[in-house]
């Protein structure tokens, strides 16, 4: 790897795609830094904070020494022209607002970008003022961004110049219910998501909720009725079934440090609720699965003695998910487990740059 000594940034010197990251220092952005370093095709070649300017990414970050680029590669202030001079694919790993100062500039100059923020994951910038309670800072760019769920989206995601990875919350209720709708499996009002996260959910920040004390040996409901995510929950629901869908979604926080445990409720339409018996059921459910996701390299259908766990996808890029039909109340349940930092942003994030590059997806993330 070539060094700038003056900027700390290093050059493209192997043929791979130069990649830089914008709030590296966070917990998906350190996500970002692990799964970028160990990347076949990727060359890492700027990471900024304000806070560790300066210091190296194996100073900030030791789990990473063993990496030549993490003891080379020093963090750096944000700066718009060094990162589109170095790099042709920036990842945003930066809160709500702040990401589309940058995204903007980066783009006029010809960077592809994947955005880990909520900046772009809506298509109204009417439902964004309603649910981030200020107006969107880059409203023309709403209509050309695609939705980074490669599992839905993947053919406008080869192609897209912007990519808005969605959200944990989103990732964990879309994957399993979309398919379900599609089919007309569900009553598209009838869905009620309760979803359990892991601390490192809100970021790494210093907040009095979120200190050890207390959150541990602690449970707790939080952004209810209304969390921020549900907008663009309710967005790929509806363009899904055609019809808008409200949803009840309760989030939860719980003890430990990542994972998302999401179960769904839900009525079923007649073809569903026809059917002779529950195993019966179950069966037309697998099925509809299948179909979507038979293929999908990380998405785990799981079979009737299992149900998903958080401690088998912690770490790693894939979505659990697993079915049962109550024959009393005559509803669905549909469980899924992710971890909030990989599938859940960074490692998705990564799968979406893999595609945009026509390399194999799963590159970097098995």
């Amino acid at each position: 790897m070539n060094t700038d000594n003056s900027t700390g940034i290093p050059g493209d010197s192997n043929g791979a795609v130069p990649v830089a990251i914008v709030g590296a220092s966070g917990y998906s952005g350190e996500e970002l830094v692990r799964l970028l370093l160990r990347h076949p095709k990727v060359e890492l070649v700027a990471v900024t904070s304000r806070q560790f300017a300066g210091q190296t990414l194996a100073q900030v970050f030791p789990k990473f020494a063993g990496y030549r680029a993490a003891r080379e590669l020093r963090f750096v202030e944000p700066n718009i022209e060094l990162l589109a001079r170095n790099a042709r694919f920036v990842f945003l790993a930066l809160p709500h607002g702040v990401a589309a100062e940058f995204a903007v500039p980066l783009l006029k100059q010809g960077c592809r970008i994947i955005d880990l923020s909520a900046d772009f994951r809506l298509r109204d910038a009417a439902v964004y003022r309603e649910f981030y309670g200020h107006d969107h800072p880059a409203p023309e760019l709403l209509q050309s961004a695609v939705y980074g769920l490669p599992e839905v989206y993947r053919r406008e995601i080869k192609e897209a110049l912007l990519v808005a990875s969605p959200g944990c919350y989103p990732t964990s209720i879309l994957l399993p219910v979309l398919p379900l709708l599609r089919e007309r499996l569900i009553k598209p009002q009838s869905i009620i998501a309760t979803s359990l996260s892991g601390v490192s959910g809100a970021g790494r920040k210093a907040e009095l909720d979120y200190l050890f004390v207390e959150c541990n040996e602690s449970l707790r409901a939080y952004g209810i009725p209304k969390h921020r995510h549900l907008s663009e929950i309710e967005q790929e629901l509806s363009i899904a079934a055609g019809v808008a869908v409200v949803i009840q979604f309760t989030p939860h926080l719980v003890p430990v440090n990542r994972g998302i445990l999401t179960t769904l409720c839900m009525e079923p339409e007649r073809a569903l609720s026809g059917a002779g018996n529950t195993a019966e059921a179950v069966a037309m459910v697998g099925a509809c699965f299948k179909r979507a996701y038979g293929a999908e390299p990380f998405v785990r259908l799981m079979d009737d003695k299992r149900l998903p766990d958080t401690k088998n996808v912690v770490g790693t890029n894939y979505i659990d998910i697993g079915w049962r039909f109550d024959p009393r109340t005559r509803r669905l349940l549909v469980i899924s487990a992710e971890d909030n930092l990989v599938k859940g942003a960074s490692g998705q994030a990564v799968q979406s740059f893999n595609l945009m590059n026509g390399f194999d997806e799963t590159l970097g993330l098995v």
